[in-house]
């Protein structure tokens, strides 16, 4: 995005909302994350520590949640870049 257009109060004030919806963004991901496999992985409360299966099962589930957020955030990159540049996409399909 070029900012060029707007003044330096302007550039400060956007790039504020930009930090805010990052860590939006950040904090929804975490949530999803542990509930999700909270839901999926704790399933034994007859004690105060965390079983072995319940801590690979962690693993497992974060690990898989942070790779599938990885891919669809790079193929929402990769569209964004084909819709801000048509000419690219032209060139795809000739």
């Amino acid at each position: 995005m070029d900012y060029t257009r707007f003044n330096q109060a302007e550039q400060i004030e956007i790039n504020n909302l930009l930090e805010r919806k990052q860590m939006d963004d950040f904090v929804n991901m975490f949530t999803n994350l542990v509930d999700r496999c909270f839901r999926q992985c704790a399933n034994d409360f007859t004690t105060k520590a965390v079983t072995g299966r319940e801590a690979k099962c962690v693993e497992q589930c974060a690990d898989k949640f942070l790779k599938h957020s990885q891919l669809v955030a790079t193929r929402f990159s990769e569209l964004s870049q084909t819709l801000l540049n048509p000419a690219s996409q032209q060139h795809q399909y000739q």
